[in-house]
């Protein structure tokens, strides 16, 4: 045993509390150093007090634990008796105990420490000793450090324990923050967007000017008798941009910019939501005026109801509520405008889209030619481009694609610049961007035998001829038959003529039979079909059922629609189709659809019958040379050339 008396708990204490202590002055010394000039200092790390203040807290819980095992109590009858004996070392006395030192015994090295609680009545003590008797002497009970040790540090360990835990998963919120503290207001530091960093979109940003000017001149529209709009909703697909153009604004008009996310609301503890929700209206009006950005609105903002079961009030039907109440219950006049932005309009509450709410849906559309060009020259404004490159043939050879899809297009062709070891980005490294884009990356592990190659190559020729004479033919780039992306083994890439919005009833039927001039080609050239038209026949059933049961395009049936999806809002899918036509009518549509795509496949056949010969020789350089442009189709074809101004069409 160890000779030294047992150290003080309270000594334990400070030796803790000076570690935090020094650790506190050692981390902001740092933040100071790292701190930039006149800017905000970076986010501390993770502060390890916590640590120090659980490790004092388990120190006190178990104190009288190590003092009963440290120290053994002796009765104190046998206290006396070793005093008689002279085996006491060292005594320690005190108004309720006696600690010390007794000599050691048979088979101890050591002196052993002991306590005992004296008996103070001496005639008494004296009495029982001169009768032989052991007794032992016990104090009263401690009931304010029973209490404190057995259910005060006990339930403030564990609240402390759920505390550090609750910080580590909620990025540094303790218990009582839930409320609060989950949006960002946009500093003014921070390099803000402008209108300029947003190509294209042109109708949208002079919509959202508007609100600009009420923001830094409310009182234009107010000598008037107008009001601010209380919010505005951009709708489109996603990757548009809806999110720079809300950035945008606020840098535009210099207010300060709160941006949350719609998921962002939602909590494990029914309430917080809401709770949040009035803490970030209250600050906005403290700093109006600004601007609440509402990413992914329809996060919270779906329509309520659903069946009984799933109950009619939980979390989100609470937040959804609490904002439908801010809106109505904010002044206009204060400077406050909540933009919010969702690509699933219909899914959302009609409560939310009534005048008065959001007063302005502002649609931000995929962009057209002239803005796919103004997006691509923005994102290759850094790079340095070689002279064969020409962003406007770029962006006619990506139509359909949005703002994200054509940044990831010039990041890609940067990179396989970089790959080429090449000094300037080129014309192929985008041509090759854009495959990897519309196609998927190229699989040069997945080698076809030369069985599946030529299978491969009269199924594609059979796409590109079949797309070459119809009368409605986009004209054909490239054909290839290099595997790509997940399933491809192969692509025929279509380049449009001009940008289209509607589609006739002779446009989808030139489509259809393209679609299967593949599967046919297989069956002409070689005598069976193989599973690589697939897809090809899934698209071709989609478009028939498509004209005759959305678009009234079937003589058969008249200019009718059937069926129709209901969509279950509550657990955001699709449900069964409502029929609401008769059986007799549904076997109509399936001899309508049948007849449709028979009638493209009889097409597709007639025109690959006529040019056999071209197919074959197609086919041959398809497999010498695994990729073939347009031009080299049409050549051999003899075709005349259509203006090429991009969808492909896969095996």
């Amino acid at each position: 045993m160890d000779k030294k008396p047992t150290d003080s708990w309270w000594d334990a204490l400070a030796r803790l509390a000076s570690k935090a202590k020094d650790h506190a002055a050692r981390e902001a010394s740092r933040l100071r150093a790292d701190s930039p000039a006149g800017g905000d200092p970076p986010a501390p790390r993770r502060n390890p007090v916590i640590v120090y203040v659980l490790l004092a807290l388990t120190l006190l819980y178990l104190f009288q634990g190590m003092q009963q095992l440290r120290e053994e109590e002796i009765p104190y009858s046998e206290f006396l008796q070793l005093v008689d004996e002279g085996k006491i070392e060292r005594l320690t006395v005190t108004d309720q105990l006696i600690t010390g030192l007794r000599q050691p015994e048979a088979g101890d090295s050591e002196p052993q420490p002991f306590l005992t609680v004296p008996l103070w009545n001496n005639e008494l003590a004296e009495q029982l000793r001169r009768k032989g008797i052991t007794y032992d002497v016990r104090h009263g009970e401690n009931w304010l450090g029973n209490f404190l040790f057995n259910w005060v540090l006990p339930i403030l360990f564990i609240v402390m324990i759920w505390n550090w835990m609750a910080r580590r998963t909620m990025g540094g919120r303790g218990l009582m923050s839930f409320g609060r503290d989950r949006f960002r207001i946009q500093a003014d530091t921070t390099p803000k967007a402008t209108f300029r960093d947003v190509a294209g979109a042109e109708e949208a940003k002079q919509e959202l000017k508007e609100t600009i000017e009420f923001l830094r001149e409310p009182a234009r529209i107010q000598r008037l008798g107008g009001r601010m709009p209380k919010g505005l909703l951009l709708v489109g697909p996603p990757g548009t941009g809806k999110t720079l153009l809300a950035r945008a604004v606020a840098g535009e008009a210099g207010v300060p910019f709160f941006n949350i996310s719609g998921s962002e609301f939602i909590e494990l503890f029914v309430g917080v939501g809401a709770a949040r929700t009035r803490d970030l209206f209250e600050q906005a009006r403290q700093k109006a005026p600004c601007i609440i950005f509402i990413d992914e609105l329809d996060a919270i903002g779906r329509s309520r109801g659903g069946p009984a079961i799933m109950g009619g009030h939980d979390e989100r039907e609470q937040t959804l509520n609490q904002l439908l109440t801010e809106m109505d219950g904010f002044d206009p006049s204060v400077g406050v405008v909540v933009m919010a932005a969702t690509n699933r309009p219909e899914i959302l509450d009609k409560a939310l889209l009534r005048s008065g709410r959001f007063d302005r849906q502002i649609v931000v559309d995929k962009p057209g030619l002239e803005d796919r060009h103004a997006i691509l020259k923005l994102h290759t404004a850094t790079m340095t481009l070689s002279a064969d490159v020409d962003l406007m043939i770029v962006a006619q050879r990506t139509p359909g694609l949005v703002g994200a899809d054509l940044a990831n297009i010039a990041n890609e062709a940067a990179i396989i610049a970089v790959r080429d070891d090449a000094p300037h980005v080129g014309m192929r490294h985008f041509e090759a961007a854009i495959d990897r884009v519309l196609a998927g990356p190229e699989k040069k592990s997945r080698v076809l035998n030369p069985r599946e190659k030529r299978r491969v190559a009269y199924h594609e020729s059979g796409h590109a001829l079949v797309a070459l004479h119809v009368p409605t033919g986009e004209p054909v780039h490239k054909v290839s038959i290099i595997p790509r992306g997940a399933a491809a083994l192969g692509y025929t890439l279509q380049l449009p003529v001009e940008e289209k919005f509607l589609s006739t009833a002779q446009e989808l039927k030139d489509q259809i039979a393209i679609l299967l001039g593949g599967r046919t080609a297989e069956e002409l050239a070689l005598g069976e079909v193989s599973s690589g038209a697939q897809n090809d026949l899934e698209k071709a059933s989609e478009i028939a059922r498509v004209m005759i049961c959305q678009l009234g395009m079937s003589a058969a049936l008249g200019p009718l629609t059937f069926g129709r999806r209901q969509r279950l809002a509550y657990l955001d899918v699709e449900g069964a189709e409502e029929r609401n036509f008769s059986e007799e009518t549904a076997r109509a549509i399936d001899r309508e659809a049948k007849s449709l795509v028979e009638e493209g496949q009889d097409r597709a056949r007639a025109i690959l019958t006529e040019h056999r010969a071209t197919l074959d020789r197609v086919a041959a350089l398809l497999q010498q040379k695994e990729v073939v442009s347009g031009d080299d189709i049409r050549s051999l074809s003899e075709v005349p050339a259509k203006s090429e101004n991009g969808w492909p069409t896969s095996t």
